[in-house]
């Protein structure tokens, strides 16, 4: 099965696979020979720190192999896109891709005759947010009823999120400026799911409230550079500060790194107890060792 938005799964298979993940955490030696002699090519238009090193990592660990493939270096810039992954689906047994655009992911997707993991696009990152959702599990022990206020940009991050929420029966409260909020088309599937509940505002206090866990992304995605000085105007006053964090429910706080201090995120909120974005961040490793399996059949 190919992984690109988080659609692909029920909110009990999303679960299922978060369980996985945390099993998998705990007895990593259990697993060590589940991928021997498989291999995964990673493909990258962006950069990348930790989508890169932790499914590179995942591989190893599962006792496969992992090819890394910059876009600039292959002729992926010469011919054409379906063409150079169905040759690439014939050498390996997945493929991850790390892209600008979504329809270039979703058109690997429909040319490969192997699984297809999105590794982030401009509309979604199911990794980075299966990675939250077995974060919030570990620290609640459950997704059932948990309240997130996602505050800042409503981005690929925010709409993945969105859709993992609603699946799961988590309440999820995004605030944003006027102008960037999330995906419309996400919104309304994800408040078709019918199961968790969607809140949608401009106002950072009303969603904040009472909220159990408080997660901001930067301001300024890659390929965002160009309005970078009107983005920071309008996102002032945004920051997630002690003051804000007050208005939880002693909340914990995340966010999908690199953070950009001082701007979405204060130092102190960063680096206080309540602080679990490096939980996040270790958990992509686990969380991709249970997609790549998930995707590959492997139990």
């Amino acid at each position: 099965m190919h992984f690109l938005t988080l659609k692909e799964l029920s909110g009990d298979e999303i679960l299922k696979t978060i369980k996985k993940a945390v099993e998998m955490k705990k007895n990593p030696k259990k697993y060590y020979n589940k991928l021997t002699n498989k291999t995964l090519a990673m493909i990258f238009q962006k950069t990348s720190t930790r989508t890169r090193i932790s499914f590179e990592s995942a591989m190893t660990q599962l006792g496969g192999h992992a090819q890394y493939l910059d876009w600039r270096t292959t002729n992926f810039t010469l011919g054409s896109l379906k063409d150079e992954v169905k040759c690439i689906a014939r050498y390996v047994d997945v493929i991850m891709a790390r892209v600008y655009k979504h329809e270039d992911v979703a058109a690997m997707a429909e040319a490969s005759r192997v699984p297809v993991i999105n590794g982030l696009c401009d509309k979604y990152h199911p990794c980075q947010a299966m990675a939250d959702l077995m974060t919030v599990y570990e620290k609640f022990g459950k997704l059932k009823g948990i309240k997130l206020a996602y505050v800042g940009d409503g981005n690929n991050v925010c709409n993945t999120l969105i859709i993992g929420c609603a699946k799961t029966g988590m309440e999820i409260r995004v605030a944003t400026p006027k102008g960037y909020e999330p995906l419309a088309e996400v919104v309304k599937y994800a408040q078709d799911q019918k199961n968790g509940k969607v809140i949608l505002s401009n106002d950072y206090k009303q969603a904040v409230k009472g909220a159990d866990v408080v997660y901001t992304d930067t301001w300024i995605s890659m390929g965002q550079e160009a309005d970078s000085k009107k983005r920071m105007d309008d996102f002032k006053g945004w920051t997630v500060n002690p003051e804000m964090m007050k208005l939880t429910n002693n909340a914990y706080f995340m966010h999908c790194l690199p953070a950009h201090r001082g701007y979405e995120v204060s130092d102190e909120v960063l680096d206080s107890e309540r602080s679990i974005v490096y939980d996040q961040a270790r958990n992509r490793l686990d969380v991709q060792k249970a997609i790549l399996l998930m995707c590959l059949g492997v139990k």
